[in-house]
């Protein structure tokens, strides 16, 4: 459990499971403005499994240019989320929208071809094949999907040196470290070119050093106009580098806001973050 100072802003005040600001006539159009620019929309999505609600009535946004975090414990609900939104997974009600356009009946491949790429909690990459290989595979299906430009090789090198793991392109993917295998992996998904990035626990098993690259990594992303959305533990990282927050707790989210607006949710404080001295007095 990590524990956050007290932001000097001061607390929000919490409204129901949302946060909101003390001003709710400024946060209106901000919401709206945000809905507007969605690139990616999750509309009142509930998961059962059996007699298990795994994911409960969500609604998330993502919008072009930004990094959107999604947090929350262990069990949460995120990677359900997540299959939701890439088309592993079918919803038991609600719906998902890429640019406007209802995506709720897609297969993952279909989503995959209109711009949505994934990572995913455990690693898969291709393992027999080259890091090179991995990346230059996705850029072959994205020339197959219609695009054109530069070769699959060139642009499986760019991506590579882009990312940080050029020195690994002729090693076996199963033969790397953990926290390169994970750059791979967000390698194969940009060489797509997606609209939308969903990046499931990226930054696990990378270096301290590795992590900052990969934080200003998802910066330029987000202002190249790619929508990022991130799950993640490391709160350190979703702190500094994500636009607004989203958590989720045993399926429901319990608060949305600005880190700091999150940071200063007692229901997020005692669900995930943890309470210092300070903002539990």
């Amino acid at each position: 459990m990590r524990h956050l100072p007290a932001d000097p802003a001061g607390p929000a005040t919490v409204d129901g499971p949302r946060v909101t600001m003390s001003n709710a006539s400024e946060a209106e159009p901000a919401d709206r403005r945000e809905v507007e620019s969605a690139v990616l929309e999750v509309v009142d999505i509930t998961v059962r499994f059996g007699g298990l609600v795994a994911v409960s009535d969500v609604d998330l946004v993502v919008p072009a240019g930004e990094v959107t975090g999604l947090i929350g414990p262990n069990g949460a609900g995120k990677t359900t989320l997540f299959n939701v939104v890439s088309g592993l997974q079918a919803p038991t009600h609600g719906r998902v929208a890429l640019d406007g356009t209802d995506i709720t009946t897609w297969s993952a491949a279909r989503r995959a071809r209109a711009g949505i790429a994934r990572t995913f909690q455990r690693l898969e990459v291709f393992g027999s094949l080259s890091v090179r290989d991995n990346v230059r595979t996705a850029a072959e299906l994205k020339r197959g999907f219609g695009g054109d430009g530069p070769s699959a090789q060139s642009v499986a090198d760019e991506i590579l040196e882009r990312v940080g793991a050029s020195a690994y392109a002729y090693a076996a993917a199963d033969s790397v470290p953990t926290g390169v295998a994970r750059l791979v992996e967000i390698a194969r998904a940009l060489a797509l070119e997606p609209k939308v990035l969903l990046l499931d626990e990226p930054s696990s098993g990378l270096s301290p050093t590795e992590t900052d690259a990969f934080g200003r990594l998802l910066r330029e992303l987000a202002a190249a106009g790619t929508a990022v959305l991130l799950v993640e533990h490391d709160v350190d990282l979703v702190m500094h580098v994500c636009d607004r927050l989203h958590v989720l707790d045993f399926g429901r989210m319990i608060g949305s806001g600005t880190p700091a607006e999150v940071r200063a949710n007692p229901l997020v404080q005692a669900a995930y973050l943890g309470a210092t001295p300070e903002l539990a007095s």
